[in-house]
């Protein structure tokens, strides 16, 4: 079931084009990771995805339910936002905010899902807590749970893992994976980790001098997942 299209799809920003005729679908229950160096246009294609930008040309189709206004998104975290002064149950039901509309207040069903949300993330216990004093894998659960707030159908994450240490990393991939698998949630990553892409992903968007889009046993078979293995980059297992 067909949650996202995009079609004949050119981002960019500042009138300066980045991807040129962008192809491909997601379904319900996909995770795909985009991979690529840096600079290739990597985030201005999830942002452009959520609204953020405006297409340069092409389409950008949701179905099935799926709005713009219901995916969850974790951004890339900047060194200001890692201080914000809030405590991390009023980060995390701030996810909420696309459901109230126009009213000024949190209903009950709205601070029951943040709880539940914290919950998910194992970090009920730091509800009351500053977010600023929190360690940076604390940091992306309480951003991961606030996503979640605003939706059950599709999550769009920015290098959720980047600057985390190793076994964080993995746990933080792990919670992501059962997001996907147990919830059914569709996921959209960026990532540096094409071992990871593998591991996890069902399918890979390689964004690059050429573009690419297929599973991830196609990727294997195309130039790039080649180079990649060539270089040893990545494992096969």
């Amino acid at each position: 079931m067909v949650q996202l299209t995009c079609k004949n799809l050119s981002v960019g920003y500042e009138g300066k084009e980045i991807l040129h005729n962008i192809n491909f679908s997601i379904n319900q229950g996909d995770y795909l990771c985009i991979v690529g160096e840096n600079g290739s246009g990597k985030s201005t294609l999830m942002k452009t995805i959520l609204g953020l930008h405006s297409p340069m040309s092409g389409k950008i189709i949701t179905e099935n339910g799926l709005a713009s206004t219901k995916i969850g998104y974790l951004p890339q975290q900047t060194v200001v936002q890692r201080d914000f002064p809030a405590s991390v149950k009023e980060i995390v039901i701030s996810g909420c905010q696309s459901r109230c509309g126009f009213r000024p207040f949190y209903n009950r069903a709205e601070k029951q899902l943040a709880i539940s949300n914290m919950k998910k993330m194992g970090i009920e216990n730091l509800a009351s807590r500053c977010y600023r004093e929190l360690s940076g894998g604390q940091q992306q659960r309480v951003l991961l749970a606030r996503a979640l707030c605003a939706t059950q159908k599709m999550l769009l994450l920015d290098e959720p893992v980047a600057g985390l240490d190793p076994k964080v990393t993995e746990e933080m991939y792990e919670i992501i994976s059962s997001l996907n698998k147990n919830d059914g949630i569709t996921i959209i990553m960026i990532t540096h980790d094409v071992r990871a892409a593998l591991k996890y992903a069902t399918h890979i968007l390689h964004i690059g001098d050429d573009v690419f889009f297929g599973t991830k046993n196609q990727y294997l078979c195309h130039k790039f997942g080649k180079e990649y293995q060539s270089k040893g980059m990545i494992d096969n297992g």
